[in-house]
């Protein structure tokens, strides 16, 4: 299940139970648990082992942190309407200062895992780890707008104020965090500083140790097989069905590790998980094969909307130890014809059996209106063309190839890059197989190679002027769809502004100058026709620039066994909310 899925929960309050409790509405799951079953496990499976419990140090979408921060932030997306409205927060916020000052009142009697009281310091503590660069959070940049930080008051025990730099469409999103239990990383906080919560919640730490504001807390873990959650009794304290019932109904959720792909689909075939992810025709058909022959009970909906993901070629603009490679990953001309030569349909036909759609930017496929307006903005698609991209690369002084049919410059030096993606990720794989063969075909040398999903993403994140990687063919999950490109994707000097992360954080070209400024401008325009254009114009410098190499977007399909009960209609389900909420799954 999706990490968006987590953060879009669903409410209404009842009258008589405003001050203490959330109520879910009937209306946000097709099939009601009136019966009121109880227990149970769900269970689910991820490819790469887990790196850490530690939720400020934690870069991976599919995290420990991030299964436990289910059930939690101050507001909430309403599927049916995309509105966002208040969760563990007791009410709309107050806003004055020309839409920058926002205060915030907190739901009272909320509790954390361990009983301790949910209250603004735990906000406030949250906010200070999260913005300490010595610490390394992979959300920092949600903290800040312009390079200026967003500021959080404490103004009593249960009262928050949040102060913006400049207006931003999507304030309650990043007023929306997970709140931290102060009395655990804030009393290291303040007693060692981020050496201290660096080293705390290893994947060494006791499980019982371990304190969650959510849905879920860990249970146990067992390294390179499983992590089993159990339901937290104090979430169910202030979280409740229509009808006045304790949530979650299910009593533990179990992730499997599985070496990959094709192992969790193997194991859903199997009855063994619950629900997979269904890549591509193969897997669909595969699926109702076993659910044809009587082997398997389960749900099977194809093709239900485009995904709400992205997959990706960067390259390494911080390679000070060669300068050549440096030279050629920054200059456009090379960029271009890497996009000329990578053969999407080939892609969407080959891993994705045909469902799927080539992609030219980083705006999810799910996001239509926004890649429209790109699109009417001008912003260029440079297609598959081996032939345009011999001509660009021979303008960089390959045009001829040795014995082997490999490009050379003046020196003899073959035209060659190494190329890493997450193994287990078979689609990845297929991806970057299909890549490097088409720039054989041109004279191009790239070394494929899958390596661990821990190790890539530590290659990715790190920061200098000479970080470990040539070029690494990624995805990118999460944020939103108010204002869809990525806080700390897009801006400059950001976490995961992937081909340009030198110590300085300074942009390297003024189209990255360019895009950092219309990333804050649309952000700050509150009108959603006026900010989808500037996203067009921002679309338009990233096609030009063509600073990642963007591929194939599959299509999302829905496949769950049938002793889950609990899921979406038909008509909510899509691949920004998914097709249920965990605290509304039901064992049948």
């Amino acid at each position: 299940m999706k990490k968006v899925l987590t953060l879009a929960l669903a409410l209404t309050v009842g009258s008589a139970a405003a001050q203490t409790a959330f109520v879910w509405p009937a209306a946000w799951t097709g099939e009601q648990n009136t019966a009121n079953k109880r227990g149970g496990e769900l269970r689910l499976s991820a490819i790469s082992d887990f790196k850490t419990f530690n939720p400020f140090t934690s870069a991976e979408a599919d995290s420990i942190p991030d299964r436990m921060e289910s059930g939690s932030g101050l507001f909430t997306q309403d599927p049916r309407s995309d509105e966002l409205i208040p969760y563990m927060a007791a009410s709309a916020p107050v806003v004055s200062n020309n839409n920058k000052r926002f205060v915030v009142k907190i739901r009272q009697g909320m509790k954390f895992s361990d009983g301790q009281a949910i209250t603004a310091d735990d906000w406030i503590t949250t906010w200070k780890i999260h913005t300490d660069d010595k610490v390394g959070s992979n959300s920092r940049d949600n903290f800040f707008l312009v390079g200026k930080p967003i500021t959080i008051k404490k103004l009593d025990n249960y009262t928050l104020q949040f102060d913006f730099p400049q207006p931003s469409s999507k304030a309650l999103v990043l007023m929306s965090y997970t709140p931290w239990p102060d009395h655990v990383f804030g009393k290291a906080y303040r007693e060692g500083g981020a050496e201290a919560i660096k080293k705390m919640w290893t994947l060494a730490t006791p499980p019982s140790q371990i304190v969650s504001p959510g849905t879920w807390v860990l249970e146990s873990y067992r390294a390179g097989e499983r992590a089993v959650f159990k339901k937290n009794n104090n979430w169910g304290d202030w979280n409740k069905d229509s009808r006045g019932q304790e949530l979650p109904y299910l009593n533990n959720m179990s992730v499997r590790i599985v070496a990959d792909a094709n192992a969790a689909l193997a194991a859903f075939l199997a009855g063994q998980i619950d629900t997979v992810p269904m890549r591509n025709a193969d897997d669909l058909a595969q699926t109702k094969k076993a659910i044809d022959g009587g082997s398997l009970k389960a749900f099977l909906k194809a093709n239900v909307s485009p995904q709400a993901t992205s997959q990706w070629i960067t390259f390494n603009w911080n390679k000070a130890s060669d300068p050549a490679k440096q030279k050629l990953f920054r200059d456009v001309r090379f960029r271009r014809a890497m996009s000329h030569i990578a053969n999407r349909q080939a892609m969407v036909q080959l891993a994705l059996g045909g469902l799927g759609s080539e992609t030219y930017f980083s705006t999810y496929p799910i996001f239509k209106q926004q890649i429209d307006a790109g699109l009417s903005a001008g912003a260029p698609t440079y297609k598959y063309n081996l032939a345009e991209a011999t001509k660009l690369l021979g303008q960089l002084g390959y045009t001829k190839k040795n014995a082997q049919g490999f490009l050379v410059d003046k020196a003899g030096k073959v035209l060659e890059f190494n190329l890493s993606t997450n193994a287990g990720n078979t689609v990845r794989e297929q991806l970057g197989r299909i890549f490097a063969d088409e720039a054989k075909k041109v004279g191009m040398k790239v070394n494929f190679t899958p390596i661990d999903f821990n190790t890539l993403v530590s290659q990715l994140t790190a920061k200098g002027e000479n970080r470990p990687f040539d070029a690494i063919l990624l995805g990118l999950s999460g944020g939103d769809n108010i204002w869809s490109f990525g806080q700390n994707v897009v801006p400059c000097g950001t976490n995961l502004h992937s081909y340009n992360n030198p110590t300085d954080g300074k942009c390297a070209t003024s189209q990255e100058q360019l895009m950092t400024k219309l990333y804050y401008q649309g952000d700050a325009e509150l009108n959603d026709a006026k900010r989808r254009a500037i996203g067009g114009q921002l679309m338009k410098v990233e096609g030009e620039l063509q600073p990642v190499i963007y591929l194939v977007g599959g299509n999302y399909h829905v496949a769950y066994n049938e002793r889950l009960g609990g899921e979406f209609t038909a008509n909510m389900m899509n691949a920004y909310y998914g097709h249920r909420f965990n605290a509304l799954t039901f064992i049948k």
